[in-house]
């Protein structure tokens, strides 16, 4: 699949919001036709057939339909760079570590978004870093993801112990209605009861709920496919080494590069030290996805806001001097605005060569 046919988290979140997205958008990504989609819904008993269609498994061995027979099954589609993935994570432990003696799995579908998201290596890496105790099945090809008809990261399939599919959600938010389909499923099967009170969540950093109330950035992307709102003089030059300059000043939503850089369909990489990217943005947080472009080469930055070091508004991966360092491909927190969030300058300088940059999410 090439990356003109994925949908991208901020279309289609978008959508959904406004009600203009179906459960199925097969006909605008290639996926299996709406029928077998809306299949799933509907309680098609082959769901749980499909996550055999990837032989790669993490965390535990692989899960069949006979090791799961008589249980209840949450199957969560999620990408390890991506911030709505991320924010899911702490509902999705609580749930494993509170239900699984009681007869609940937890399944994570990992399917990527970049290309460094197909690496046994780097998923594994993240898995660990990320605290991610529940099985992960690499669904690198989209196989998966194509049968189950799905088009959201994160997304969500309740599958319960007659092996059918009895909710699906897409996106983030309603977690007490999704914990409560959980323990109604459950006690559909032998067991004690379940208790009906909600479970504690703890969530840190990036994967704190976000401010929807304050986000008004949307993502960019910083490869030349799908790049927009680049606003330094002359634009992208595709797949070939530039001198890029900043504008005398960005408009809201708008980035730009200063320094050189080679633009690549999925990222752009900095050639030289000193090269900087900028944008002007109004949300609480910023996060950008990073990578050195050589491993076991990493590469120290500094983070400007309005031209100052962030002090309190730094974020998860940044001091408060506004240095940190990328050492390994994943989504890094560079802001997390104390009140009142407003707009604001941002930079980030890479002190040595060598930085494939993604996009940019907001939270």
């Amino acid at each position: 699949m090439t990356r003109s046919e994925h949908l991208s988290r901020r279309d289609w979140l978008k959508g959904a919001a406004v009600g203009l997205v179906p459960l199925s958008v097969a006909a605008a990504v290639g996926l299996p036709p709406a029928r077998k989609a809306l299949a799933w819904a509907s309680g098609s008993s082959a769901a749980l057939d499909a996550l055999s269609l990837s032989p790669q498994w993490l965390n535990g061995p692989a899960q069949t339909p006979k090791t799961l027979a008589g249980k209840v099954v949450l199957v969560a589609f999620w990408t390890y760079s991506c911030i709505n993935s991320l924010r899911v994570l702490p509902y999705l432990r609580a749930w494993h570590a509170r239900y699984r003696d009681r007869g609940l799995v937890v399944i994570g579908v990992h399917t990527p978004e970049f290309a460094f998201e197909k690496d046994l290596a780097n998923v594994r890496q993240a898995l660990g870093d990320l605290d991610v105790p529940f099985p992960v099945v690499l669904d690198s090809d989209w196989r998966i993801w194509r049968a189950y008809g799905n088009n959201a990261w994160p997304a969500f399939y309740f599958v319960g112990a007659d092996g059918k599919v009895h909710g699906h959600a897409a996106g983030e938010g309603d977690y007490d209605r999704h914990e409560r389909r959980i323990q109604a499923l459950l006690a559909e099967i032998p067991g004690p009861p379940i208790a009906e009170g909600l479970s504690p969540i703890k969530a840190v950093g990036p994967e704190a709920a976000p401010d929807f109330a304050e986000l008004g950035s949307p993502e960019s992307y910083i490869g030349w496919g799908k790049a927009d709102a680049f606003a330094s003089p002359g634009g992208l030059r595709q797949d070939a080494a530039k001198a890029y300059r900043l504008p005398g000043a960005l408009d809201l939503n708008r980035w730009g590069l200063s320094g050189e850089w080679r633009a690549g369909e999925e990222f752009t990489t900095s050639l030289a030290t000193g090269a900087v990217i900028a944008s002007r943005f109004h949300a609480r947080d910023l996060h950008m996805v990073l990578s050195p472009d050589q491993p076991g080469r990493p590469v120290r930055y500094r983070v400007r806001l309005d031209g100052q070091a962030p002090g309190p508004d730094h974020g998860w991966d940044v001091a408060a001097d506004g240095t940190g360092v990328i050492d390994r491909p994943r989504m890094y927190q560079l802001v997390r605005q104390s009140r009142p969030v407003v707009d604001r300058g941002f930079a980030i300088e890479f002190l040595d060569p060598g930085v494939r940059a993604y996009a940019f999410t907001f939270g």
